[in-house]
């Protein structure tokens, strides 16, 4: 899921301690807040295995809050406001010191590490440091997108022509690509400094960018109106793990995209959110294949009809 970024040294961030119902609500209305600024990270997460009802609630940004910024994540919160402080992050990157040790990620046939653990011959593995922008693996809904794609292959889906749209790191777009090697794959994303950091991940897995078959291309867009992701539709496989708000604004553009009997894969909206997301595809013309529920998230397979 999209919202992570590559962080700045010197970073703030304001935080409170909530519980797994506060911290849900008030990421969706992160979500809908029409003036969230785009450089500011929302996370959320439990504190302990042992505490799973007790999370954290955490917004980056790179400079010291000020009250109103604080009073603008309180906001976020209707009746049950907890008590927000801001800290100053050691000056270092701080998605790499949050993932430094992380265990590997297994989802599928897929494996996901950072390159200070050892390899695993048996499994479908990826390489990505943990100093990019997100889209690691070790968020719920990119684990569960990897493992859908693994079932959509073992269920016997065939791509030629597959798109990542909000690929971060373009692992999705990789995996895809090794389970389907010989298909034309784009990978597209509004942030510009994924361009290199997608191009980094494809020379340190072994895999190649470019526009032929067995390759993946890379663009900036916002969205499907850019000239490249309209030539090279339809895809037979649209993967969108980005948040709900957008999935639901996006449907009508993605249908347009997909080519008749192809599949799309929905990841980044949290199980609450499914209802309204599903209603807004079944409009578009889609009806589900399958769904996953990882942790509090929902991970969507849906198949274009072919008739209405």
């Amino acid at each position: 899921m999209r919202g992570w970024r590559r962080k700045p040294v010197s970073s703030w961030k304001i935080v409170g301690a909530v519980s797994k119902p506060v911290a849900k609500a008030a990421l969706v209305a992160q979500e809908f807040a029409a003036d969230w600024p785009d450089d500011w990270v929302v996370t959320a997460m439990e504190i302990a295995e042992d505490r799973p009802d007790d999370w954290t609630f955490e917004v980056y940004l790179d400079r010291k809050p000020s009250k109103a910024d604080i009073a603008k994540v309180t906001a976020l919160f209707e009746d049950e406001a907890p008590e927000l402080r801001a800290e100053k992050l050691p000056d270092s990157d701080w998605v790499s010191e949050s993932q430094k040790g992380v265990d590997p990620i297994v989802a599928g046939r897929f494996r996901v590490r950072t390159p200070d653990h050892s390899p695993d011959p048996s499994a479908i593995e990826f390489v990505i440091p943990a100093s990019q922008a997100f889209g690691t693996g070790q968020h719920a809904t990119t684990a569960g997108c990897l493992a859908m794609l693994d079932l959509m292959k073992r269920s016997g889906v065939g791509i030629r022509n597959l798109a990542d749209i909000g690929t971060g790191t373009g692992l999705l777009a990789m995996a895809a690509l090794r389970l389907w090697p010989n298909a034309a794959a784009t990978a597209s994303d509004i942030d510009d400094v994924c361009a290199g950091v997608v191009a980094d991940n494809l020379n340190l897995n072994g895999m190649r960018a470019g526009p032929r078959r067995g390759a993946l291309l890379m663009t900036i867009a916002d969205g499907m109106e850019h000239s490249l992701l309209q030539a090279r539709a339809p895809f037979d496989l649209l993967i969108a793990n980005i948040l709900a708000g957008p999935l639901i604004e996006l449907a009508d553009d993605f249908a347009a995209s997909v080519s008749a009997r192809g599949n799309i894969l929905l990841a980044g909206l949290l199980e609450t959110q499914e209802a309204e997301v599903r209603r807004a595809y079944r409009k578009a013309g889609f009806r589900l294949a399958r769904r996953m529920v990882n942790g509090d998230w929902s991970i969507l397979w849906l198949r274009k009809r072919t008739a209405w």
